[in-house]
């Protein structure tokens, strides 16, 4: 499976910019014929929380059309990152599509851990379901950014037939290391793929590094950016995920009559 990860810088609070910017780096990434693309984390705001009731996407209907849309022309699996969406009733989710190669929406997940250090809690509502997908012969389960630091999720995910584990992020310079080593973690504890799309750039104060990577079900970093705005292309084969829980059987072995 070809996968593309677009780590694109965002605009905070300029949906049209960032919409723009977004149909651009697709576009390119659909030259090298990708299965599948991968979007950051609240791509089309940003981290514009006091400015939600301004630049959320009522519905995510924007978001959704242009995702289809796309998807369907160039007949490719898009996982959407997530965006900043509301409801008429002003409620503010930090929400995921993904689409299929006809256009179809296949999910939506919002985003079940609100991060404090973000105010995500003072403006967001959580999410209430896990976000897995099964897709084309494959299982897929999600996450977003601080998703991450939760190793029930990902096990969770992966009890119920995940062999690949997909992280959308706005993950700062500070916390660079945590990144890593988290990703390399879950891939290792739970013998799938990880593949992570981090945003680069600078919102205000905070810069943040890019990094996306990809990582193979025995740890094996397989990719990792730099803090440039790029496309990362990447071909994966999910049979060796098999391979490896059939040799260490982690899975087979939880004891979950005690624990």
């Amino acid at each position: 499976m070809k996968v593309a990860l677009i780590q694109a810088n965002v605009k905070i609070g300029d949906p049209d910019q960032n919409f723009t910017n977004i149909e651009k780096l697709m576009t390119k990434a659909i030259g090298r014929q990708p299965d599948m693309i991968v979007l950051p984390e609240m791509w089309n705001s940003g981290y514009a929380l006091e400015k939600a009731d301004e630049v959320a996407d009522l519905n995510g209907e924007r978001t959704k059309e242009f995702l289809s849309s796309f998807a369907k022309k160039n007949s490719v699996m898009i996982i959407g990152g997530s965006t900043l969406t509301s409801t008429p009733q002003k409620d503010f989710k930090n929400t995921m599509f993904v689409f299929g190669r006809d256009g179809r929406e296949l999910l939506s997940y919002e985003k079940i851990h609100l991060f404090r250090l973000m105010d995500e809690h003072k403006y967001l509502q959580a999410g209430e379901k896990v976000g897995l997908l099964d897709y084309e012969d494959m299982k897929i389960g999600f996450m977003i950014c601080y998703d991450l630091r939760f190793p029930q999720l990902s096990r969770k995910l992966v009890n119920e037939g995940a062999s690949l584990l997909v992280n959308v992020a706005q993950w700062p310079t500070a916390r660079l290391d945590h990144w890593r080593h988290l990703l390399i973690a879950r891939a290792i504890e739970n013998q799938c793929f990880i593949v992570a799309v981090n945003r680069c750039g600078k919102s205000g104060d905070t810069e943040f590094p890019g990094n996306s990577m990809v990582i193979d079900p025995l740890g094996r970093v397989l990719l990792e950016g730099n803090d440039e705005e790029e496309i990362y292309h990447i071909e994966i084969s999910l049979d060796e995920v098999e391979e490896v829980r059939n040799h260490i059987p982690v899975i087979t072995d939880q004891r979950l009559d005690l624990y």
